[in-house]
């Protein structure tokens, strides 16, 4: 055999088994994975095909750049197994089974009645090249299905952003009026001017778990964020109910309130800062 069948025997192979990977994968990060094997797959196949524009775009475009989109969108949501199967549509999964039945007999039916001709090199299908033979094509003969496919993609864009645009119920605050809150405040404190204090960075697991510590080595509430402070009251709430669903595991609960139930570790505990040399609060 060629180099290019050995080529294909190897790698078709590998892109079947991502695509596999992508359906069967319990985990929408481990999908995205899978996906951008099969992509990676397709370029080679694209390259040994003599299409190196192709191929490169394959690479270029979708895996480095969709594809790590959805990847960091997924991991950022935080997709996982937990989230609900409850089917939303009536026998929606029967509907997908006749559609996929459907298009496979469609593409089958058309693989086994499509004629092959002697096969030809680039040099022949492309003479001008690879990418100014397929500039041509795309800017001549199918220049409406390439503006109608970039109309639909802008839709698809615009469409998202009101989708996904949530109405504002209090005006948002301006600089100054941001600037003269924090400088100028009502009650007169002005231990934050110089900014809130930053979480620790000592912690076992997530530093910004952690809170900051003051000059008398007191811990801030401030320095944590707001998301891990109704987190912590989550959990307060649900170990109140006897720990239902929805509980926040103790090990991911803000430091703080571990080291007041006591079950925070020796290493996670607020550290006295005026005990130390030329600690406390003149520090």
């Amino acid at each position: 055999m060629s180099g290019e069948a050995w080529t294909f025997w190897i790698i078709a192979p590998l892109t079947v088994l991502g695509g596999l990977g992508l359906v069967l994968s319990r985990k929408a990060v481990h999908s995205a994975l899978w996906l951008a094997v099969t992509m990676i797959g397709l370029a080679v196949l694209y390259i040994a095909q003599d299409a190196p524009f192709l191929g490169v775009v394959q690479v270029i475009v979708y895996t480095g750049a969709v594809m790590m989109l959805f990847l960091f969108v997924i991991m950022l949501v935080g997709v996982d197994a937990s989230d609900s199967l409850v089917e939303t549509l009536r026998g929606q999964r029967v509907a997908a089974l006749l559609a996929g039945g459907g298009l496979a007999f469609v593409l089958v039916a058309a693989v086994t009645r499509a004629t092959v001709g002697d096969p030809a090199g680039a040099e022949v299908i492309a003479p001008l090249g690879n990418v100014e033979s397929l500039a041509e094509l795309i800017f001549t003969d199918y220049v409406f299905a390439f503006m109608v496919t970039s109309a639909l993609l802008v839709t698809a864009a615009v469409g998202a952003l009101v989708l996904t645009l949530v109405p504002r119920v209090v005006p948002r605050r301006t600089q100054r009026e941001l600037a003269t809150e924090r400088f100028r405040p009502a009650d007169g404190d002005f231990s934050l001017a110089a900014g809130l204090p930053a979480p620790g960075v000592l912690a076992r697991h997530n530093a910004v778990g952690t809170p900051g510590l003051l000059p008398d080595g007191t811990p801030s509430d401030l320095s944590l964020s707001r998301v891990l402070l109704a987190r912590e009251s989550l959990a307060e709430a649900a170990a109140a109910a006897g720990g239902t669903a929805g509980e926040v595991p103790a090990e991911e609960a803000p430091v703080q309130a571990r080291v007041e139930a006591g079950v925070a570790g020796p290493d996670e505990r607020p550290v006295d800062v005026s005990s130390r040399p030329g600690g406390g609060a003149e520090a």
